[in-house]
């Protein structure tokens, strides 16, 4: 029960405040555009609110841990989502961002969110990956051997 409360505070206030808050302060005073977008953001928002709570399920469930580097899994956590993809939590904040922009149509979302994917980028690449190597070794090496950082494709 407490890592179910760790993971609920992490996500309200990490991804909570990239995904939710810092979106609406930037459109907070701009109209909503009613049109074939809706649909199509709709599609992004539920896409990326699942994809995200299914991986941190996994963390709690699978990893014993949370996506806070404080709290992180004890386990490498390989499966779902993570079989195709080595970042679909990330993804899914981004597939958030990108719902975002679609429902504001506006060039400052879109920029929010192009920014965040680099800062996101630099993370990984420059503090997340030498962890787990550090964390993981072996496991983590063939890991990334078998399964692409971004893009999710379904063959190697």
């Amino acid at each position: 029960m407490m890592l179910f409360f760790k993971n609920l505070i992490f996500t309200l206030v990490v991804p909570g405040s990239v995904a939710g808050l810092f979106p609406w302060l930037i459109v907070r005073e701009q109209p909503i555009v009613l049109n074939e977008g809706v649909g199509l953001a709709l599609i992004f928002f539920i896409t990326g609110g699942i994809l995200y709570s299914y991986c941190v399920w996994g963390f709690a469930y699978v990893g014993g841990g949370t996506p806070a580097p404080i709290d992180a899994p004890k386990k490498l956590v390989v499966h779902g989502a993570y079989r195709y993809t080595r970042n679909p939590m990330y993804l899914g904040v981004l597939a958030i961002l990108v719902g975002w922009a679609v429902l504001f149509q506006t060039i400052s979302l879109l920029t929010y969110a192009v920014c965040v994917g680099i800062v996101i980028h630099l993370l990984v690449i420059g503090y997340e990956e030498p962890q787990l190597r550090k964390a993981f070794g072996a496991e983590y090496k063939l890991y990334c051997s078998q399964v692409r950082r971004w893009l999710p494709f379904f063959s190697r």
